[in-house]
Order: structure tokens, then sequence, then C-alpha cells
């Protein structure tokens, strides 16, 4: 039995954790054997081929409204060419019919993880997308190819503190002294 490669690891950030597995996956359309399982594999030697009419499409629906801070979607123009993705739309909303366009991406022939953060400002700072369903829409390929390749998609929410503080409270007075331990 041979080894597949491994994903290669997108940058190290302990303020993320990835959710896609929190969630329901479905495409536009696939060619038998490379559909939703290939896309989720962490395997780069296999990839998620569309088999019909643009644009093509990726829909995750999560259980619960999930704080998303970034979509990852690792491409390989050198292996794809025409099948590439040229241009990207992210699409947010709480179902497949109340979707809004939030990030459009124009990418020139990738190699390796293209990271999109879905960030909004709320209240004057950054906060990640709240959303109950993400859609990731390709609208355009590489010399004008028909269908597509994506060989990974990762989706990332901030990691929450632990907010649960175990440790034990330095002694500051005789009172609390009186009462710090058990008997």
């Amino acid at each position: 039995m041979a080894l597949s490669p491994a994903a290669p690891r997108l940058e190290q950030d302990d303020g993320r954790r990835e959710v896609g597995d929190d969630a329901v996956w479905s495409l536009s359309s696939a060619k038998a054997g490379n559909g939703v399982d290939q896309l989720r594999d962490n395997n780069m030697d296999t990839y998620w081929q569309s088999d019909g009419v643009q644009p093509h499409l990726i829909n995750i629906q999560f259980f619960r409204k999930m704080a998303i801070k970034e979509v990852a979607i690792y491409l390989d123009y050198k292996l794809d060419e025409s099948y590439t993705p040229k241009k990207i739309a992210i699409r947010s909303g709480s179902t497949s019919h109340d979707l809004k366009e939030i990030h459009v991406q124009h990418i020139v022939e990738p190699n390796g993880w293209i990271s999109i953060p879905l960030l909004t400002n709320e209240d004057s700072e950054q906060a990640p997308l709240r959303t109950f369903f993400l859609q990731i829409v390709i609208l355009a390929m590489h010399q004008n190819g028909r269908d597509t390749h994506i060989r990974q998609v990762k989706i990332y929410s901030p990691r929450e503190p632990n907010v649960l503080d175990w440790s034990i409270p330095e002694v500051s007075t005789p009172q609390f002294w009186a009462y710090s331990s058990i008997r």
C-alpha cells in the first residue's frame, strides 16, 4: 500500500480551528469518484471535479450559526491547468435562498493554499462572519476552461478561549487563609 502525500500545512495559527466537519457539504455537480469525499480527504492527489454548467457551487450548511474567520482553498495550476479556478465568489446567508455575495477573489495561476478572510466590520472592529450557510462559487477557470478541479477546502472559525479557570487564587487576607483548605 502506497502512502499518499498529506496536505501541505497552512500557516499555524492557534487563533483558529477547522470546522468543516461540523457542516453538511453538497456540490452543484461532480464526476463519479471526484466528489465531496475527495474535497475533504486531506490528500493533494485527489480533487473535486465538476461536471455541469457554470457557475460551479460548493454548499456548506452548518447546524447552528457559526463564526467563520477564513476559507482556505488548495489549488494547483501546474497539474490542473484549464480546470483551475480564476475567479471565486463567497456567498453567505441563512439558507440557499437568501445568499448575499460577500467576497470575490481573482486568482492568477495558483499553486498552494488560497486564504480568503471573512471578516465583517462591527462596531469599528473586525469580527468573523456569522452564518448558517456558506457557498463557494467558481465563476471562471483559467484558459476559459469549463469544469473545475479543487483539491481541498478548509473552513476556519476563531478558537474560543477557555472560559473555565480552575486555578486557585492566591491567599491575600487572614480570613481567606482560614478557609483556604479542606478538612
